[in-house]
């Protein structure tokens, strides 16, 4: 088990908290809580050690469209980057509702 940790700065607004997927073989769950702050952080739980620039450059393009002060956190069961990039989406658009 690997644990990743990533900051981002943050511009904009957060909505609320949001949980998406789960923790399965090949999925990953994303709990995603808007901060009070003008960082958005990112703890990532994996399964498969090694891959910390793969998972840096997916976020690195979330936080291109994303920029809400927000706590994330993933737990990882070996989700593929499309996968990885689905649920971080499917927590962005489920905390603006």
């Amino acid at each position: 088990m690997e644990t990743l940790e990533f900051k981002f700065e943050a511009k904009g607004k957060a909505g609320g908290r949001a949980h998406v997927g789960v923790v399965g073989s090949g999925d990953l769950e994303v709990l995603l809580e808007p901060l009070d702050s003008d960082v958005a952080q990112v703890r990532v739980r994996t399964s498969v050690p090694g891959f910390s620039a793969q998972w840096k450059a997916v976020l690195d393009r979330f936080f291109l469209k994303y920029d809400g002060p927000v706590s994330i956190e993933i737990n990882d069961a070996g989700a593929t980057p499309g996968v990885v990039a689905l649920r971080l989406a499917q927590a962005a658009e489920a905390s603006e509702q």
